[in-house]
């Protein structure tokens, strides 16, 4: 999703937008994540967990949770008149997957989140880029009261190649969220096709 070379009815060069995902598991912290970094108020679609969700959605491991994002995030980062990111966080239920493909639709790269409370929960997102063929760094949500982990017993623990990065983040800090997209773009550059 870039848009560059245009110009408005003013003749001012139109942004480029840059496309990012923000996914993980079922309570890893995504909406968070989101809300932390945007500009704008984050659009959600936050429903509120009910009893008609027992058997279906596993919330052992994930507190007090009380609501769920059903479709996706919203959130929008201006860095100068020339770029402008839009952040999409995906919903973490296996029953929201179908709406990840149209997500990922044009998207430059992503951040995984993980829980190391329920680590297992981030394989099918890393599982969903690598076949994509999608850039992604993860980075560990570190939850209060949750054990902490080091980055390379993280590495170990979801098998992700070395070139990988892996950060720690706590998704409700502002200036930790964004050194996490930081991290992304260093790692977008670096794996971008060198032109001649």
């Amino acid at each position: 999703m870039a848009y560059n070379g245009d110009s408005d009815p003013r003749g001012d060069p139109v942004p480029t937008a840059v496309k990012l995902l923000v996914a993980g598991g079922f309570g890893a912290g995504k909406t968070t994540f989101v809300a932390s970094v945007s500009e704008i108020e984050p659009l959600t679609t936050e429903e509120t967990i009910t009893t008609a969700s027992i058997g279906t959605d596993d919330l052992t491991g994930v507190g007090d949770k009380q609501t769920t994002t059903v479709a996706l995030d919203f959130g929008r980062i201006t860095l100068d008149a020339q770029y402008i990111l839009y952040l999409f966080g995906t919903p973490g239920q296996d029953r929201f997957w179908f709406m990840w493909n149209e997500l990922s639709e044009g998207a430059f790269g992503a951040v995984v989140l993980a829980d190391t409370r329920r680590l297992e929960d981030c394989f099918p997102s890393l599982d969903f880029f690598e076949r994509r063929g999608t850039p992604f760094i993860v980075a560990v949500n570190e939850f209060d009261g949750g054990h902490r982990y080091g980055p390379e017993e993280v590495r170990a623990a979801l098998d992700l190649d070395p070139g990988v990065p892996i950060v720690l983040c706590d998704a409700r800090d502002t200036r930790s969220a964004t050194s996490a997209l930081v991290t992304l773009t260093k790692h977008l550059i670096s794996v971008a096709p060198t032109t001649v």
